[in-house]
């Protein structure tokens, strides 16, 4: 009997060692769930902090003027920050993406304007 339990942890000690080292092969094929709670920043300082600032969006101007304000939105931080987490992008391409993606949710063109059949426009 402790040839058996021996045995097994022994085997298991091995499939976890290997399971362990490939890990890079497999771990994204397992369907992980996003937290139900994940802390985002509350002012213009952890927004610079948390890496949604750039050169192009910078947000340093508002945390050296002492800005009360909350921040950025929401919505737009958590969405903006999935996006870089899971296409693996910068700050401003994932604000981009995030754009775009609004616009065209919303009927709104590539080049600015709108996709309505309706739409007149005089220039």
């Amino acid at each position: 009997m402790s040839y058996f339990f021996y045995s097994l942890s022994l085997t298991l000690l091995i499939l976890a060692t290997v399971a362990y080292f490939t890990r890079h092969r497999w771990l994204h094929l397992i369907p992980i769930p996003e937290p139900l709670y994940t802390r985002l920043p509350t002012s213009f300082r952890d927004d610079v902090e948390a890496g949604l600032s750039s050169s192009t969006f910078d947000l340093t101007a508002n945390v050296e003027a002492g800005d009360s304000r909350q921040g950025l939105d929401d919505a737009g931080k958590k969405e903006v920050q999935a996006i870089m987490k899971r296409r693996g992008v910068n700050f401003d391409e994932a604000r981009r993406i995030f754009m775009q993606e609004r616009f065209k949710r919303n009927g709104i063109g590539p080049d600015g304007r709108p996709r309505d059949p309706k739409f007149v426009s005089f220039s």
